[in-house]
């Protein structure tokens, strides 16, 4: 009883250096940068996301910068194991609260016949996608 206690608390202990544990930081790091790019984004180029804006919502520039700073702040949270957790389900509430500008954007790229319709609806399974692996943060 005393070894199968001993083994247990050791597999435990090396978990965290597990490739699988690894991977899923490699991504954490990967995913946070990505979120913090692109906060950076809404306030050096705000015009692409005041053009994705959906129309019935007010004060659109300042909701730009909102969720720039979202972003940028819920990655960090992401980063710091204390607040994991937190940051990852507020990624999640985000990205949530943003997939109208994304069904807003492919609606205006077809009606406009824009070249680049295919990124605005791929955006849109990506957005699941990027909720799946906060999602995957929340346990980590």
């Amino acid at each position: 009883m005393l070894a199968k206690n001993y083994i247990l608390h050791s597999a435990q202990r090396i978990k965290p250096f597990s490739i699988s544990f690894r991977m899923k930081l490699f991504f954490l790091y990967l995913m946070s940068a990505f979120f913090i790019a692109a906060g950076i984004t809404h306030f050096l180029k705000p015009g692409v996301f005041l053009g994705i804006m959906p129309k019935f919502l007010p004060y659109p520039l300042q909701l730009v910068y909102v969720s720039g700073a979202c972003e940028i702040i819920f990655a960090i949270l992401l980063i710091i194991p204390a607040t994991r957790h937190i940051g990852a389900w507020l990624l999640i509430l985000l990205l949530i609260a943003v997939f109208p500008a994304n069904i807003q954007m492919a609606v205006s790229f077809y009606q406009d016949k824009n070249p680049y319709l295919w990124i605005a609806f791929l955006r849109l399974p990506f957005q699941f996608l990027l909720i799946w692996g906060a999602w995957v943060y929340t346990k980590l």
